[in-house]
Order: C-alpha cells, then sequence, then structure tokens
C-alpha cells in the first residue's frame, strides 16, 4: 500500500452551487467520514489529487491529509472509499474518503484474481466463469492487499472455488458466507453431431414432403 501527503481544504458551503464553483476553480469537492466520525465536507486539487493515483498506478493507497482551513488543522488518516465520475468525460466529480486508526480494523472490498490455468479449461475445454470479483475484508489498514489472488490450476469441468477454499493472510479474516462461490468451471458448448444434424433435415424433409402432398 502506498502512503501519499495531500493537502485538503474544508468547506464551509455545501451543495450542488457550491460544488459547482470548486470544480470550475479547479478543485475536486469531497467528504472525508468514519466511524463515529462526524462528516467534514472537503476539497482538493485536482491536478494534485490525479497525480496521485497517476502515481498509485492502481494501488490501494493511505492518505494523510493536512486540513487546512477556518477553525480546522491537523491531519487525517483516510482510505480512498469512492469515486464519482462524470458519465461522459469520465473526469471526477466527487471524493469520498474513509478515515482509519493505523491501530483499528477496517471492512473493505478486494478484487479477487485467478492465477494459473484450470484443467478444465485446458484439457477439457471448459469455460472458466468468475461469479464474484470481489471479497469482503476485515484487518489493520496498512494490512490491506492490493488484491488477492487464487490458485485455479487443480479445478475441473464442474468444480467451483469458494470463498472457504482461499486461505487468509495472517491478520486478515473474510467476512462472506464460506460457501459463497467465486469461480466456476463449466462445460464447454455442446456441438450437434452429424447423426444428429442428419436426424434434423430427414425430419424437415418429411414435414416439407408432408405440405406438398396436401396442397
Amino acid at each position: 500500500m502506498k502512503q501519499v501527503s495531500m493537502n485538503a481544504a474544508v468547506r464551509t458551503e455545501t451543495g450542488k452551487g457550491a460544488a459547482r464553483k470548486l470544480r470550475r476553480e479547479k478543485q475536486i469537492p469531497g467528504i472525508l467520514y468514519g466511524q463515529g466520525e462526524k462528516p467534514v465536507p472537503l476539497s482538493v486539487n485536482r491536478h494534485e489529487f490525479q497525480r496521485m493515483l497517476f502515481v498509485a498506478a492502481g494501488e490501494r493507497v493511505m492518505f494523510t491529509l493536512n486540513l487546512t482551513g477556518e477553525g480546522e488543522g491537523g491531519t487525517r488518516l483516510a482510505l480512498l472509499k469512492e469515486l464519482q465520475r462524470h458519465p461522459v468525460n469520465d473526469q471526477i466529480r466527487h471524493i469520498d474518503f474513509y478515515e482509519v486508526a493505523m491501530d483499528r480494523t477496517v471492512q473493505v472490498e478486494v478484487p479477487i484474481v485467478p492465477v494459473g490455468e484450470a484443467k478444465g479449461v485446458k484439457v477439457s475445454k471448459g469455460i472458466m466463469e468468475l461469479i464474484q470479483r470481489e471479497v469482503t475484508i476485515e484487518c489493520l489498514p496498512l494490512d490491506i492487499p492490493n488484491e488477492i489472488e487464487v490458485d485455479i490450476s487443480d479445478l475441473d469441468v464442474g468444480d467451483a472455488l469458494h470463498v472457504s477454499d482461499i486461505k487468509a493472510a495472517e491478520g486478515i479474516k473474510f467476512l462472506d458466507d464460506p460457501g459463497t462461490t467465486l469461480i466456476t468451471i463449466g462445460a464447454a458448448s455442446v456441438e450437434v453431431s452429424e447423426e444428429e444434424e442428419g436426424e434434423e433435415e430427414a425430419v424437415e424433409a418429411a414435414a416439407a414432403t408432408e405440405e406438398a402432398s396436401e396442397e
């Protein structure tokens, strides 16, 4: 997990009009909230935030937010909870930060990444289907993985991988039901044999003959 420091200005004005004004000033409106904490409206510099996302390159980030503003100060540790983007130009319109403490566990969703080629796909030409792409875990902030790799090499056609099949790393607890299906290996689509095709053609020909005789 990458750790970065960033300035964040506490907002005194909220609402759509205030948010539009911030975006025109190349700021991104956001909010900081946490367990038992009063939500804090804030804004961050668009260029600085996008640069940090680029540097992170998909890795999960722990933010040290340096709060500025009237009556505010100090730093807050936070994880990125949600980004709201414009549906057309994909620009970031709002940021949700979730405040954390290093000694307090958090619950987050982490993506599942299949590793290897399933036996049922490689040998039997089956089809792998990712039923659930993420799992919910609980751990300390610095123990949060970017992803969880699962080995699917031994899965054959008809097999499935469940949450209970994943070995949790030290300090990580899975919160999903152990029986939750994550990945399945299904049979390939069955092709119609030449014999079956011949039978279908014979039925169609007989039907055509019968129609002709009725005319």
